[in-house]
């Protein structure tokens, strides 16, 4: 059955029968109405229907199946006699679990005594999370691994309560390696339950996925643009080799031609750390966010982004590092990177600005899933990607992808850029770049490990009892890390275009009339270094008198030299 956009009245929250416990925390969250996947998904949903959601990044996918499954779940509580896990959800990666977990709580926090929400995608042991699920929580939150092993320990049951089964980013699940543990999960559900998927798109894998899940199902198709519109969200292209794009990123950072919140995208993960070392030469903060790191790392680096503490982020989706490592000579193992992973996908960075695209994405999922990063809800925003000329024929595909039909103007705008005019940048960029070498990629890394392991929560009482390792840690050998020159953090005015001197801010230094540098001939320079030399300043005026003159031609005998003529005669 397939449900598309029809010409209907548009309903509001407050005509969905919704709770007036969700009213009041939808209402506290800012949603003055509800966006189209919504509009359509949660009737359908609370009616008991299947519903299998195609819906873009940034679309409100998440609420749209939350709030059915909080609202169902209060109608539940009113014959309920025990207390018992009703919904079960399922994402590809920790960093969506616990941004679901979250939306969930927000959702239900005027009715939280009611409704309780617990995420257990954490990486640790599964005996410890056993007390988060003795008193059935009314929602869990898992990846598919973690969902297996408990059901497997008999801490979840879900036989004889489950009536809502959830799965987010439907399109991932199977690309991620879980198709095994969700058939193995469905072993483990009830003969009749209620089941819910949301992709973004509806790939041979997502078929699949709802041939096993979903019976007699509604798809819910809306015709809805894969981007935000033109004027909303900008697409730009810039033509660069790697040491000028770097030298370009700099400049363009530094002369604060991208303000605001950032995601830089890179392909790999080496060049993650790579760029992060190159910007701090120049004394720009960043943090880097890429599959390897563990899971509490990725969700601290992800709060912190949105938070503020950073305005700058490095990504490497987890496309792209899936294909990294060549995998020909077998004898080169492929670099471990966590499954339950995903940078590009899912997450939610809030108001973000601008996406850079510092490599080229390598389709055209890719790329959407990049800017759709930017420009959500009703904000605007800027996409803007250095393009090699192996990069090309990426380009060209993406181009050709989502350029629309009856288009007059070609789907990225050339961003003009002289680079002839900051060679200076160029110059210093060209040696920052070199000077982050591999061996200062590993040792940064190696650093990143460190710093985790003696951060660790789980091996804190391990440290208390053997201090020495600690200190080990602490007192190891210092790392080749990429010398600093505090010269390059500051931007002198010599280096600032004519065109962009009245664009600059504060940060870059301008010489005013006090200085001494600009304003000061050669003699008045050499005559301020003689007066401040005490020697070279010492001024005679002469004798007041003609007694004083005399005294002064006399020669002084000290007592110590009468003292030696006497010893000598």
């Amino acid at each position: 059955m397939l449900h598309d956009e029809e010409d209907e009245k548009p309903l509001n929250f407050h005509d969905m029968e919704l709770d007036d416990r969700i009213l009041k925390a939808v209402a506290k969250l800012g949603w003055i109405e509800p966006t189209l996947i919504q509009e359509k998904a949660i009737p359908l949903l609370l009616a008991g229907k299947d519903v299998l959601i195609r819906a873009w990044t940034g679309s409100g996918k998440t609420a749209a199946f939350a709030i059915p499954v909080i609202q169902k779940i209060l109608n539940s509580k009113i014959t309920a006699k025990e207390q018992t896990v009703k919904a079960l959800v399922l994402a590809p990666s920790r960093e969506l679990c616990s941004q679901i977990q979250r939306n969930f709580s927000e959702l239900a926090i005027k009715c939280s005594q009611e409704v309780q929400c617990v995420d257990i995608s954490s990486q640790v042991n599964v005996d410890a999370q056993r007390p988060l699920l003795v008193f059935c929580p009314d929602i869990v939150v898992a990846t598919p691994s973690r969902a297996l092993e408990h059901l497997k320990a008999k801490n979840l049951k879900l036989k004889e309560s489950l009536e809502i089964l959830v799965i987010d980013e439907a399109d991932l699940i199977f690309s991620f390696g879980f198709e095994n543990e969700i058939r193995e999960i469905v072993r483990y559900l009830p003969s009749v339950y209620q089941a819910a998927l949301a992709s973004a798109t509806l790939s041979e894998d997502v078929l699949n996925l709802k041939r096993l899940v979903l019976h007699n199902p509604v798809t819910l198709k809306l015709n809805e643009a894969q981007l935000a519109p033109p004027e909303q969200l900008a697409h730009y292209a810039l033509t660069a080799e790697e040491q000028d794009k770097a030298a370009l990123l700099c400049t363009m950072l530094k002369l604060q031609l991208v303000r605001g919140k950032t995601i830089i995208f890179v392909n790999t993960v080496d060049k993650c750390y790579k760029l992060k070392l190159f910007l701090e030469q120049f004394g720009i903060r960043t943090c880097v966010l890429n599959s390897e790191l563990p899971a509490n790392v990725r969700c601290h680096s992800v709060n912190q982004f949105n938070g503020g503490m950073y305005d700058i982020i490095i990504a490497s989706d987890e496309h792209a590092l899936e294909t990294a490592v060549p995998v020909n000579n077998k004898k080169k193992l492929k670099r471990k990177k966590d499954k339950e992973s995903g940078v590009s996908r899912g997450i939610d960075f809030q108001f973000v600005s601008n996406v850079l695209n510092f490599d080229f994405p390598l389709d055209v999922n890719s790329y959407i899933h990049r800017v759709g990063r930017t420009a959500r809800g009703n904000n605007s925003g800027t996409a803007l990607s250095f393009v090699s000329m192996r990069e090309m024929p990426l380009m060209k595909k993406v181009e050709a992808a989502l350029q629309p039909l009856d288009a007059e103007e070609s789907f990225f705008k050339a961003y003009e850029f002289k680079m002839e005019e900051v060679e200076g940048f160029r110059y210093r960029s060209k040696d920052a770049w070199r000077a982050v070498t591999r061996v200062a990629v590993r040792e940064a890394r190696l650093k990143e490990i460190k710093q985790e392991i003696m951060n660790s929560q789980v091996l804190k009482g391990y440290f208390e009892d053997n201090p020495n390792d600690y200190n080990t840690l602490r007192h190891d050998k210092a790392l080749h890390t990429v010398r600093l020159q505090q010269h390059l953090t500051n931007v002198p005015e010599y280096l600032v275009p004519n065109e962009l001197k009245q664009l600059t801010n504060t940060s870059i230094r301008k010489r005013t009339a006090r200085d001494p540098v600009i304003h000061l001939t050669h003699t008045k320079k050499k005559f301020q270094r003689n007066k401040a030399n005490p020697l070279m300043s010492f001024e005679f005026k002469g004798f007041k008198n003609d007694k004083q003159r005399k005294d002064q031609s006399k020669p002084h005998k000290s007592k110590k030299k009468k003292d030696i003529e006497f010893i000598d005669e």
